[in-house]
């Protein structure tokens, strides 16, 4: 069901394509079964999943098991690298991610398991919405928009006691990582705490060459998705992770604060020109330039 949340995909199961020819058959069968004994393996971990370290190294199985390289790049480094550190009883983390698969999920949990902001239906998927459950997913129901104003007060209390929140702000899946438009009201659930945000670019290449393959988007179905996956050669998630914009005192409208983070994300980090303290250009708040596909319904969304 459609909700006023919700953005009409661009992006089909045609844009989605091998860029070197597919895996042969023995070798789809051998990775296949690999990928099988590393979900059921996960998903029998039952609570013991929701341990960070544990989700962490359930989800590199994961993309172990699919032959799925992970390459992170960018400016954060250590343990954390999607994290801002932060003093005893500062707020948490806004993660921005792009969005093209149901292997982001996979690759963010790689990474680093922060509590995800996902829509409802991603609950329901196989093998992802396991996970996603176990490590505390919060889900929206995007066919009730009276729910909104709620879901951004619980988000920014999640970020206001500490906790790091992964949101995908484009509200669906686009087969490249630079189109879509991001929503705002997640950005205002960091103003409202105060909490730093953390642009991160999520794309695939095969054999070093951009690759759609990973795409999951419009009428795609897990299982065809997942046969892609498991019959691409060489393929790797770039998981680029930008400076963090703060949020603090910095007079920022939601509106601005997500203008920022989209072009950084969306560009892959390439920064125009004009750009002021935090990464807000300061037109984006008096001048609001003309909205992207996607952000039609509303200010607040």
């Amino acid at each position: 069901m459609n909700g006023p949340w919700d953005v009409r995909a661009v992006c089909t199961p045609r844009c989605a394509a091998h860029t070197p020819p597919p895996l042969p058959l023995p070798g789809t069968v051998r990775r296949a079964t690999a990928f099988a004994g590393a979900a059921g393996r996960a998903l029998t971990a039952g609570p013991r999943l929701a341990d960070p370290v544990r989700l962490r190294a359930y989800a590199r199985a994961l993309l172990a098991a699919l032959s799925v390289g992970l390459e992170v790049r960018g400016a954060a480094t250590g343990v954390d690298p999607l994290t801002v550190p932060a003093a005893p009883g500062a707020p948490g983390t806004l993660i921005a991610l792009n969005h093209i698969s149901w292997l982001d999920i996979v690759a963010l949990l790689a990474v680093e398991p922060a509590t995800l902001l996902a829509k409802r239906e991603v609950g329901h998927w196989p093998l992802v919405g396991g996970l996603a459950r176990r490590a505390g997913t919060h889900f929206i129901d995007r066919t009730s928009p009276r729910r909104l104003p709620q879901t951004v007060r619980e988000l920014s209390a999640l970020l206001a006691a500490g906790r790091s929140v992964a949101v995908f702000p484009q509200a669906t899946t686009w087969c490249t990582a630079d189109q879509g438009a991001f929503r705002r009201a997640t950005f205002q659930a960091a103003l409202d705490a105060g909490a730093p945000v953390r642009p991160v670019t999520v794309d695939y290449v095969q054999q070093g060459c951009p690759t759609t393959v990973a795409a999951f988007c419009g009428d795609d179905t897990f299982a065809a998705s997942l046969r892609r996956v498991i019959t691409a050669r060489e393929l790797t998630v770039r998981v680029t992770v930008h400076p963090a914009l703060p949020t603090a005192g910095r007079g920022l409208d939601r509106r601005a604060l997500a203008g920022a983070v989209e072009r950084v994300v969306l560009g892959g980090g390439r920064t125009a020109g004009g750009v002021g303290p935090g990464g807000v250009r300061p037109a984006d708040q008096a001048g609001h330039p003309a909205d992207r596909p996607g952000q039609a319904l509303g200010t607040y969304l």
